[in-house]
C-alpha cells in the first residue's frame, strides 16, 4: 500500500506557471460572426465566388439610352455611405484577414440585409490591383452601369398618364451632386425626368445615387447625344423649351408657359447656356434675385423652377 501510495504521489505536478490572462482573454468575444459567404472554406464562399465571376462575364443590358461603364466605391466610410443611401451594388469585395472594426461590419450586415448584392473575398493584391492602388482599406463596392432611357420616352410617360410633360435637360453641368440635387427635385414636383448630354457631362454615378437621396431609383435619367437636336424633337412635339440665363429677357414669374408641357434647360454655374442650345429655346428667362448673387447652381436654379411649374399646375 505504502509503495502503491508513492507511486502516486510521485505522479501529482507540482506548482505552475500562470498563463498571464491569456486564456481569458482568448475566451474574449471577438464581435459578431461574420456571413458565411465571406468565410474562407464555407460552402456558400465557394458559391458566391462562382456568382460572382458569372456576374463579370454576363454582358450588361442595353437600353436604348445607352448605358455607362461600373463602377466601384473604394474605402470603408465610402461604402458604407453607398449601402445606407441604397445605391444599386452587385458585389461587396472583402479583403482576405480584414480587421473587422464597426465598419465592415456595417457593411456586411447592409449588404446581407438587402439581398442581391454578393460577397467575394479577395487577397489585397488583387484589390489594389481592381483600384489602382487607391486606399480602398480593404472594401470596395461594384456598382453595376446605370441604364439610361431615351430622351423622348420621358415625354411619352407623361403623355400616357394624361399630364403634361415636366422635363429638367442640364447643359454642361460636370458635378454629379449637381445631377443628383436635380434628380431629387424633379422626383419632389412631380417632374418626368432629366436629361443629360452623352459627353462631357454628369452621369448616373454612385455619387448622383446619394445626393439623390433614393429618387432615381422613381425618376429617369435619359442621355442625349445631340443635346440641340434632343430640344428641337422637345418642340416639334409641341413642348416649349425654356432655357435659365442671367440675361433672360423675362422673369421667372412672367412666364405662363410653365403651366403647360415645359423643358426646362438649366447650363453650368460658371459658364450658363452653350451658345447653340441658348438659341435654340424657345424662351430665355432670369431667376430675380434681389441678394445681388450673381449665379444659383443647377440644383438650386432647377429646384426653383420646378416648384413655380408645379405651384402653377396645382
Amino acid at each position: 500500500m505504502a509503495a502503491s501510495n508513492n507511486r502516486r504521489m510521485s505522479g501529482k505536478k507540482g506548482a505552475q506557471v500562470g498563463s498571464g490572462g491569456q486564456r481569458r482573454r482568448g475566451l474574449e468575444g471577438k464581435g459578431p460572426t461574420p456571413p458565411a459567404e465571406v468565410r474562407k472554406g464555407h460552402k456558400k464562399n465557394r458559391i458566391a465566388g462562382a456568382k460572382a465571376k458569372q456576374i463579370q462575364r454576363r454582358p450588361a443590358p442595353k437600353g436604348r439610352g445607352g448605358k455607362a461603364s461600373s463602377e466601384l466605391v473604394v474605402g470603408r466610410n465610402s461604402v458604407v455611405e453607398a449601402l445606407r443611401e441604397g445605391v444599386p451594388a452587385t458585389m461587396l469585395y472583402v479583403q482576405q484577414f480584414i480587421d473587422n472594426d464597426e465598419r465592415v461590419r456595417e457593411a456586411l450586415q447592409l449588404a446581407a440585409d438587402r439581398g442581391g448584392i454578393h460577397l467575394m473575398e479577395a487577397p489585397r493584391p488583387e484589390l489594389d490591383r481592381m483600384t489602382n492602388g487607391l486606399n480602398h482599406q480593404g472594401l470596395v463596392l461594384q456598382v453595376p452601369p446605370y441604364v439610361y432611357a431615351h430622351p423622348e420616352d420621358l415625354a411619352n410617360a407623361a403623355y400616357d398618364n394624361g399630364v403634361d410633360p415636366l422635363i429638367v435637360v442640364l447643359d454642361g453641368v460636370t458635378d454629379p451632386r449637381n445631377l443628383g440635387a436635380v434628380v431629387r427635385s424633379v422626383s419632389a414636383f412631380g417632374g418626368h425626368g432629366v436629361v443629360v448630354p452623352e459627353r462631357r457631362a454628369a452621369g448616373m454615378t454612385a455619387g448622383a445615387w446619394k445626393t439623390s437621396a433614393g429618387a432615381a431609383a422613381r425618376t429617369p435619367v435619359a442621355r442625349a447625344t445631340n443635346l440641340t437636336r434632343t430640344l428641337e424633337a422637345y418642340q416639334k412635339a409641341g413642348i416649349v423649351v425654356v432655357g435659365l440665363a442671367a440675361d433672360g429677357g423675362a422673369e421667372l414669374g412672367d412666364l405662363p408657359a410653365l403651366g403647360g408641357p415645359v423643358v426646362i434647360v438649366v447650363g453650368s454655374e460658371g459658364k450658363g447656356l452653350s451658345r447653340l442650345v441658348g438659341e435654340t429655346c424657345d424662351h430665355l428667362v432670369r431667376i430675380p434675385m434681389p441678394g445681388g448673387t450673381e449665379s444659383l447652381n443647377a440644383g438650386v436654379a432647377a429646384g426653383i423652377v420646378l416648384y413655380e411649374a408645379a405651384r402653377r399646375r396645382a
